[in-house]
């Protein structure tokens, strides 16, 4: 049995449409899967289980990225295709069983809409694949024995980033309720991310620079090891909430009600104001520490810090 999925171009959507494919390999243990996503989410991927291959669909001029992806299946016969582009890619394709995502902007979460596709109620909540290798080198560069605090001060627009100082006043507090809590700061490829890291990285002297060098399943282990998560409204935030790390996101100007952060323990907190035209500098220190103390001592995992703040 061979499925096709297409997904998204922008990591936080593909991190949320795992869910569906978990849901997948477990309603068809036989099934090879072929994934047809954008680079950026290409490596969320890389270890799924009977994945056959992954076809990154670049965008080209005119939309001939959708021919190319055509061209790239229309040689095979697929038992199932999911095709959350809404695109008209897979009416093309020769294919017992379709099941589309119809375009348009829509009202609630997200991740509802997702599970739509596949008549899911509830929706599943993302998953992550991770190797042994992964695993081991997440170790290697957080090892046991401090509580590690994920720190993601960087976003794919101005809007969505929190203050960098109020970053740093977030980690002190936090390491003033638990002593032993190292920061842990993680951002994506290149120089632009690189500089908006840059500040929180100075002021934080012990923190472990985890950004821009490492695959989406490095990353993904690395996060599995943190204590806690605190980070803006990006593809990392979707990320920790999917490997179950307590994961709180921060929100300005964009939809929290759409794109919070899902997970076994996760929630978003937005600034004061009407839901996507909030400056996110208007988000306070104070209800953030609050809210982050709140889930981290909430969490199975991290039930040991309940005892060890002052």
């Amino acid at each position: 049995m061979r499925i096709l999925f297409i997904t998204s171009t922008r990591l936080g959507d593909a991190v949320l449409s795992t869910g569906l494919l978990d849901v997948l390999l477990a309603r068809y243990p036989q099934a090879r899967f072929t994934i047809a996503c954008g680079p950026v989410a290409a490596g969320l991927f890389e270890a799924m289980p009977r994945r056959e291959r992954t076809i990154v669909v670049t965008k080209r001029k005119y939309d001939l990225h959708w021919l190319a992806l055509w061209r790239a299946c229309v040689g095979t016969r697929w038992d199932l295709c999911v095709d959350l582009r809404g695109s008209a890619v897979t009416l093309f394709l020769a294919a017992r069983r379709r099941a589309i995502m119809r375009g348009g902007r829509r009202q609630g979460a997200r991740i509802v809409h997702l599970g739509q596709v596949l008549r899911l109620s509830p929706p599943p909540l993302p998953v992550m694949w991770t190797g042994a290798a992964d695993r081991a080198r997440a170790a290697a560069m957080l090892p046991d024995g401090p509580v590690w605090l994920a720190l993601a001060p960087t976003a794919n627009w101005a809007g969505k980033v929190w203050p960098a100082d109020h970053f740093i006043a977030l980690a002190r507090a936090l390491q003033d309720r638990w002593p032993g809590m190292r920061p842990v700061i993680l951002y994506g490829p290149g120089e632009t991310e690189r500089r908006m890291a840059a500040p929180v990285l100075a002021a934080l002297p012990d923190a472990v620079d985890a950004g821009g060098g490492l695959t989406l399943a490095q990353v993904a282990a690395v996060l599995a090891r943190c204590g806690g998560f605190v980070g803006n409204d990006s593809g990392l935030m979707h990320l920790s909430a999917a490997v179950g790390t307590p994961t709180l996101g921060l929100f300005g100007p964009s939809r929290m009600s759409e794109y919070g952060p899902v997970g076994r323990c996760a929630r978003g907190i937005a600034a004061p104001g009407p839901e996507g035209s909030a400056p996110i500098a208007g988000l306070a220190v104070a209800p953030v520490v609050e809210a982050a103390v709140g889930l981290m001592e909430r969490a199975p995992v991290t039930a040991d810090l309940a005892g060890a703040g002052g």
